[in-house]
């Protein structure tokens, strides 16, 4: 699946609830493939309420 050219206009409050998004938010891609450089590794991630940490943490965890 690849990325639109060019995205569709968006209204919505923030921060808003996920479920009531359109377009859904593209967290991970289901072709995304890790490069295992840190296999073995152990990540302690922390941050905001945004949805870049959820997206960051389901880039390691598929490593």
């Amino acid at each position: 699946m690849s990325k639109p050219i060019q995205f569709p206009e968006q209204r919505q409050k923030a921060p808003g609830r996920e479920s009531k998004m359109h377009p859904q938010p593209e967290i991970i891609r289901k072709s995304y493939k890790g490069s295992a450089k840190l296999r073995n590794k152990i990540a302690l991630i922390t941050g905001a309420d945004s949805g870049i940490v959820r997206s960051v943490a389901l880039h390691f965890s598929s490593l």
